[in-house]
């Protein structure tokens, strides 16, 4: 069937504008005439209950981020929320979060890495000395609030946001790192249990002013649990420290019907039970360091994932114009059988991105047709 498809440079196509999440110009792709709301799409796609097409992240999602959502104003503490992604950074700098944690931006990692010798706590059971919670009310809300809502919001497309750190990375960026975060985790897990709870209550109460200001569709939440060999620790850590707190914020988010992304980099495969019990309808996770065919195989009734393109890596150069199809073809037929996929797509030419819109769209139609 034809889905609306136009060619490129078409003056007469419908057009969106929009701007790749990391940075970058905007570009004009397709907008096609959908049979229901990419909102109610993408919640079908989290949930395995027959999406009509893959949902992809540069025609159906529009991306907010904390920073700015949130804006410091002279009476805050601290520079931001977290780095500010949505800008293209060409060398190191160093910034101060809501928490007072000293960071570095490291240019050739692509991203932020605690600044080398900071430590906000010393001593675990201390914590509550050292910590001290940013203040809700004390930040600006209302100027990017209302810029967004009357110049840059998109009701045709589902808002997604990321909320920032969670549990694990913010306690690890208040102990000064990995090595003495996880001695804490073994040596004062009642302290530790402590700071996760009183740290859920402060994301609880974040995600509640969020919803206030802005209709968000699906929220990231941020905790890596592991390197790219393995967890960073057991699954009786996880059971004993993690899983209480981390569900109380899972559940109080999906209690709103929002979908709910956990990132979480490295090799957590021993943790996908856990992620399944908890109710995570979509992981953002790396595909280096997990088998997602394995994962689709195992947990793909219970457990959706973002992906990109097949044999495309994220920051490889754009394939060649006759390789692109094929290659989605590929991904879809893998990936989006019984829902629980979208695709993350970051492709830098215009014609290639708006060719890549148009496969995505109408071979995941013919897929999900024949299988619903």
């Amino acid at each position: 069937m034809n889905y609306g498809i136009r060619a490129y440079g078409d003056p007469d196509a419908p057009k969106i504008t929009t701007k790749p999440m990391f940075g970058g110009a905007s570009m004009k792709l397709p907008r096609f005439d959908y049979p229901i709301s990419p909102v109610e799409n993408l919640k079908r796609s989290a949930r395995h209950d027959k999406p009509l097409w893959v949902p992809n992240t540069m025609l159906d999602t529009q991306f907010i981020s904390p920073n700015d959502m949130i804006r410091p104003t002279d009476a805050t503490r601290g520079q931001c929320v977290c780095m500010d992604f949505a800008t293209p950074h060409t060398a190191d700098y160093t910034f101060t979060d809501w928490f007072l944690t000293d960071w570095t931006y490291v240019h050739s990692a692509g991203g932020p890495m605690l600044t080398p010798g900071f430590k906000l706590c010393d001593d675990v059971t201390e914590w509550e000395k050292a910590v001290k919670f940013p203040k809700l009310s004390d930040w600006d809300w209302d100027t990017f609030h209302d810029n967004f809502m009357k110049n840059e919001y998109d009701p045709g497309r589902a808002l997604a946001c990321d909320i920032g750190l969670g549990c694990t990375e913010r306690f690890v960026s208040i102990m000064g790192g990995y090595t003495d975060a996880l001695v804490a985790f073994a040596t004062e897990p009642e302290a530790c249990r402590a700071f996760f709870e009183a740290f859920i209550d402060h994301e609880i109460e974040q995600f509640d002013k969020m919803m206030e200001y802005y209709p968000i569709s699906m929220l990231t939440y941020h905790d890596d649990w592991g390197s790219e060999k393995d967890t960073f620790f057991s699954p009786k850590m996880l059971e004993e420290l993690l899983i209480g707190p981390t569900k109380r914020f899972i559940d109080h988010v999906k209690a709103r019907d929002i979908v709910f992304e956990f990132h979480s980099c490295g090799n957590i495969t021993r943790f996908l039970p856990y992620f399944a019990d908890l109710g995570v309808e979509f992981l953002q996770i790396q595909r280096r360091a997990v088998d997602f065919i394995k994962l689709k195989e195992n947990w793909g009734s219970k457990l959706g994932y973002g992906g990109g393109i097949e044999g495309l890596d994220m920051g490889a150069p754009d394939p060649a114009k006759e390789e692109l199809a094929p290659m989605i073809h590929k991904t879809i037929d893998i990936h989006a059988p019984t829902g629980g996929f979208y695709m993350g797509v970051f492709l830098r030419d215009p014609e290639l991105a708006w060719n890549a819109a148009n496969e995505i769209y109408s071979y995941s139609r013919e897929l999900y047709e024949r299988e619903n």
